[in-house]
Order: C-alpha cells, then sequence, then structure tokens
C-alpha cells in the first residue's frame, strides 16, 4: 500500500484555492495527524494556472480526472447539478471516494448519488455542504448517535442573517443592506437561492434526513423568504421581546394520539424568536444550529458558514476521514486490496440504509408553530374585538396584544402574537379577518417558535 494520499481538486474558485492553501500550509500537521503524505495531484479548470505548483497537473477534461489512475479522492467544489452529477457519479463508478460542498446537488440527488456509493463500495463525504466550517454533519453522524433527535432549528444561510442583522441593527431597509451584502459578496448578482430561502432548505433536507434516518426530500421542504420583512415588524418584534432571524426547521411530530398528524415538518421561513435565546444572538453572516436531542437536551454549534478558509477546513476534515478509511482497507488472501470499508465509516445518512425510514413529511396546512399577526384597521369601535373574537372561534389562544397609536388615515396597527396553532386553522382565521369591512390591508403573518 502507497504511503501517499492523492487528491484531485475539481474547480479553482475560492474552495478549491481555499483547499490548496491549506493543504500547503498545514501540510506536516497533516501527515502528523494521518499517517499519509496528501498530495494533490490533478487540478481540474478552465484555464492553465500560473499560481500552481508544476508537479500538479491542470486539465479541463473533468471526467478523465474523475477516473484517473493517478487519483484516490476527487474533491468537487465546481457547484451546480448537471455537470458535477455527471463528474461525481463517474468517479464513483470509477472506485474514487469523492468530498463534495455540494448542498444542491446531494439534496435534490442524494438518494441516488449515496446508493451508487454503496454499489462501489466508495464513500460521498460532504461536511462542507452545510453550514461551511461547523462540524454539523459530524456532530449528528457521530457525536449525537446514541441520541433521538427530537428537533433542530437553524440560521444556515450567512447572507439571510447579515440582512436580518443590520436591518434590526442599523434600522437599514431590506433592498439596502441586500445591496451591501452583493457588494461585499455576501450575496450572488441573483440572490435568489439565499432571500428566498432556497438555499438553506437545501442544507435543512440533509440535516432533517440525517436528524431523522429518512431519503432525502428536498422536494417536501415548505420554503418563505424574508423579501417580505419590513423595518416596522423588525421594530414591533423588538418592543415585544423577540428577533426576526430566518431559520431551517426540522420537526419530529407524533401526532399527539392523531396518526393522520404524525409525520417530519420540514419548513425555512422568518420567525419571531426571544431576544434571550442563542440563536437571537448568532449575528452577521454566522451560521448556527441548535439541536434538542434526547437525553443530551439542547447544543448549539456556531461559527463560520461560507468563505474560503471555513469551507476549505470542512473539505479537509472529510479528506483526512476517507485517509482513515483508506488506511484501513482489507486484504484478501492473496493480498489484494478490499475496498468494501464500510465496517470503517459511518454510513452516508447516519442510518444503515436498509433501516431509512418511510416516516411522512407533513403538508404545509399541518405545521403548528405560534404567530406574529399584524393588521391594519380603520380606528373605530369594535374592531379589536371583532379580530379576537374570530381566532378564539378558531380555537386559536392570544398570547399578547400591541396596539400602536392611529396613523393620519385613520388606521390602526393591531400587533397579535398567539401561542402554537395547526397552520390551517390561522388559514382560516386571516381569511375571516381580511374579509371585515374595517380591515384595510392583508394580514403581514410572521411565524413564532419559544425554542423550548
Amino acid at each position: 500500500m502507497s504511503n501517499s494520499i492523492k487528491l484531485a481538486i475539481l474547480g479553482l474558485g475560492t474552495v478549491g484555492t481555499g483547499v490548496i492553501n491549506l493543504i500547503n500550509d498545514n501540510l506536516d500537521e497533516l501527515k502528523r495527524r494521518s499517517g499519509r503524505d496528501i498530495i494533490i495531484t490533478e487540478v481540474g479548470t478552465r484555464r492553465q494556472r500560473d499560481d500552481i505548483d508544476s508537479n500538479i497537473m491542470q486539465n479541463s477534461d473533468l471526467m478523465a480526472i474523475a477516473a484517473s489512475d493517478n487519483v484516490d479522492i476527487v474533491i468537487e467544489v465546481i457547484g451546480g447539478t448537471t455537470l458535477a452529477k455527471d463528474v461525481i457519479m463517474h468517479a464513483i463508478k470509477n472506485g474514487k471516494h469523492v468530498v463534495t460542498a455540494n448542498k444542491a446537488l446531494l439534496a435534490e440527488h442524494g438518494n441516488e448519488i449515496f446508493a451508487f456509493a454503496e454499489a462501489n463500495n466508495v464513500h460521498v463525504a460532504y461536511e462542507a455542504a452545510v453550514a461551511g466550517g461547523i462540524p454539523i454533519i459530524k456532530v449528528m453522524r457521530e457525536a449525537l448517535a446514541a441520541n433521538k433527535i427530537d428537533w433542530l432549528a437553524g440560521i444556515i444561510n450567512g447572507t439571510g442573517n447579515f440582512i436580518m442583522t443590520e436591518m434590526r441593527d442599523k434600522g437599514r431597509p431590506f433592498a439596502d443592506v441586500l445591496s451591501e451584502a452583493q457588494e461585499l459578496g455576501y450575496a450572488e448578482a441573483d440572490p435568489t437561492f439565499d432571500v428566498e430561502g432556497i438555499d438553506a432548505a437545501h442544507k435543512l433536507a440533509l440535516l432533517a434526513s440525517i436528524a431523522f434516518g429518512i431519503p432525502l426530500q428536498f422536494d417536501k421542504v415548505y420554503c418563505e423568504g424574508i423579501t417580505g420583512i419590513t423595518l416596522q415588524d423588525v421594530n414591533y418584534a423588538e418592543e415585544l421581546g423577540y428577533r426576526i432571524k430566518h431559520l431551517g426547521f426540522a420537526v419530529r411530530r407524533d401526532g399527539q394520539g392523531n396518526a393522520d398528524d404524525a409525520g417530519v415538518e420540514l419548513r425555512v421561513h422568518p420567525t419571531l424568536i426571544p431576544q434571550d435565546a442563542l440563536l437571537a444572538n448568532v449575528n452577521g453572516v454566522k451560521n448556527a444550529v441548535l439541536v434538542n436531542s434526547h437525553p443530551l437536551g439542547q447544543t448549539l454549534y456556531c461559527g463560520d458558514g461560507a468563505g474560503a478558509g471555513a469551507t476549505a477546513s470542512a473539505v479537509m476534515a472529510d479528506v483526512m476521514d476517507l485517509v482513515r478509511v483508506l488506511g484501513n482497507t482489507d486484504c484478501d488472501d492473496q493480498g489484494n486490496s478490499n475496498q468494501n470499508n464500510h465496517g470503517h465509516h459511518v454510513p452516508h445518512l447516519a442510518f444503515i440504509p436498509e433501516q431509512l425510514s418511510d416516516t411522512p413529511i407533513l403538508r404545509a396546512e399541518q405545521m403548528i408553530t405560534g404567530y406574529y399577526l399584524r393588521v391594519h384597521a380603520y380606528d373605530s369601535p369594535g374592531v379589536l374585538a371583532d379580530i379576537t373574537r374570530i381566532l378564539s372561534d378558531a380555537g386559536i389562544n392570544i398570547d399578547a396584544i400591541l396596539q400602536k397609536p392611529a396613523h393620519k388615515l385613520g388606521q390602526v396597527p393591531v400587533i397579535i402574537l398567539t401561542l402554537p396553532v395547526v397552520e390551517s386553522q390561522m388559514n382560516l382565521a386571516i381569511e375571516k379577518i381580511e374579509k371585515l369591512d374595517t380591515i384595510t390591508d392583508k394580514v403581514v403573518r410572521i411565524r413564532l417558535d419559544e425554542l423550548a
């Protein structure tokens, strides 16, 4: 067995270059920890780079690199869900272990990719796909392996967290902060994936599968962005003792005696949470995941969710795990390498593939949360009584009411916080409230969670 592990890096953008720099900077440390020489033999790049070591082969043919005899582990950091999938599948077919940071690819095609890897006795590692440098995948797959995870909630998109932090701390409107986020490189020119919650939904699908032992089901994640959040709502939330964060939730529900309501909630949306909650105080571009498990209880994992250093750190953590797998390769009686190393590695989604559950994903109308409602009405007698009566008739309990002074047009904002209720009940109540003659606009609703 050779003492060196040969890597190919596909993609030399921010992350790929970060991986090269990390290896160069920490080469001795990596060898001390693994007992092996870790070397980059090939990189996939569209154009020749003068700053790459001349001993490293540069090639624009990614499929050729994925099949090269001079590669043990393929690191995919090109992104996207088409070429990246083809390259990864080709690498797996050719017996290469794979490390990827591609959350969109895994969320949408991970079931197929992981099954193909199992069939070919190789591993696909993806720590960098969720929350950058926070080792949340390893924590949930390994450190919490003896726990039953009841729910998790996470700030898993740094762009959205930066926007919400700036709106709250500096009183800046959404559009203004988004423009700065793009200038700083936190948001893409097309920020849709970040501000509409799609990026967070990709990551949540992965976290939920690991937490509950279910197949990846990105298409069933309820997804709501932050584009409709106003300074008005941010300020009212603060006045009531809450902060608005863009969160992803994965919640196990037992149905409380009703089998039809048993399942898993997968939802991404703006959420009011108490000002003293741990997640409420994670600001800027930081990511954080709060996990509630039994018997451990609540644990919080926080750090940089993106950037060259954080993502390269996660990529190389996966590489180090795979180096150990390769170091534990068994041999048959003739001394030939046996590539079936599953006994030395945690299953892709933490559970034995045959033990994945068919627990249903609950529909949006089955979700249970508290609510912040902002209602604009004419300042006339009986308005508040009508609103509270409708909520009461729908079985919705009110936790707090804040009535603000009337505007010049004679309209008064009424802010109501409710206790947790089934989404379908709230839908019906809002529909009835909006039909009142005294209501002047659509009801603004933001979900609320005490994280308890």
